[in-house]
């Protein structure tokens, strides 16, 4: 799967033949978490995102009623993601791999950076992905750690998290720093408990994952946090991409790479 371009991809999810996480595939494309809802809600989140650019850097706005992003030729973001969430009034009411028959004419979508997209650059400096080489998803928990409110929104931030060998720890915050638009320098090293995770071996999304002596647990601000604001604000209707099944933009990772 790492070897296919952002629209094989894409066409792989929209024909029903990938339904699963989309970590490692099509490597070196930028992937993104997704997040719709009501116009009426629209300022807010955007505003929301602003303030809190860690968990939530966009990379794409579209504008109401519109399913095609600016960052994905031939694209449709009603069936390009193997599967969705349906939150009404803050309650997860389905999962889904279409929403073509829910959409609305007033459905404001945003595109939010994902760690996915460095873990590319992580690979070729010889840092280790785990969940990747077990084959999960990544293991994303519920912080302790507050986002900044907006509007109706408001809520815990949460974060991904990679076992990374000690010695590698600086090397993996330099790589990382590099891509500020998919979460960038990790917020919390070490301790989980320090940021309100009782049991690394329980994530509240995704996969655990073995941590290796002389490994140290790195944690990422994650896309995933509209989720859990979405429980705490209940929005009237809130649809988002299931933890680790991804939208493949065209953009390359290098793109979005600072210098």
């Amino acid at each position: 799967m790492n070897n296919l371009n952002s629209y094989e991809a894409r066409k792989l999810i929209r024909e029903g033949k990938w339904q699963g996480p989309t970590c490692g595939m099509a490597l070196g494309f930028v992937q993104a978490n997704l997040v719709i809802l009501p116009k009426k809600y629209a300022y807010d989140f955007l505003l929301f995102s602003f303030r809190n650019p860690k968990p939530c850097p966009l990379l794409d706005v579209l504008d109401a009623g519109n399913p095609v992003p600016n960052i994905a030729k031939d694209a449709d973001i009603r069936t390009d993601i193997p599967k969705y969430r349906i939150y009404k009034e803050g309650n997860l009411i389905d999962e889904v791999t279409d929403i073509k028959d829910i959409w609305r004419n007033d459905f404001v979508s945003f595109l939010i950076g994902c760690s996915f997209t460095f873990e590319k650059a992580l690979l070729e400096n010889g840092i280790p992905v785990r969940h990747i080489e077990e084959n999960k998803n990544v293991p994303m928990y519920i912080t302790n750690i507050d986002t900044v409110p907006a509007g109706v929104f408001s809520g815990k931030m949460v974060v991904s998290m990679r076992p990374i060998p000690e010695k590698l720890v600086i090397r993996a915050v330099q790589v990382t720093s590099r891509f500020p638009s998919v979460h960038g320098a990790p917020v919390h090293i070490g301790d989980p408990k320090k940021i309100g995770i009782k049991d690394i071996e329980k994530p509240d999304f995704g996969d655990p994952v073995e941590i290796k002596e002389n490994e140290v647990p790195v944690f990422w601000a994650c896309g995933v946090t509209p989720q859990a604001v979405a429980l705490n604000s209940k929005p009237e209707i809130m649809i988002t991409h299931s933890p680790g099944h991804m939208f493949i933009t065209d953009l390359k990772n290098e793109e979005l790479a600072v210098l």
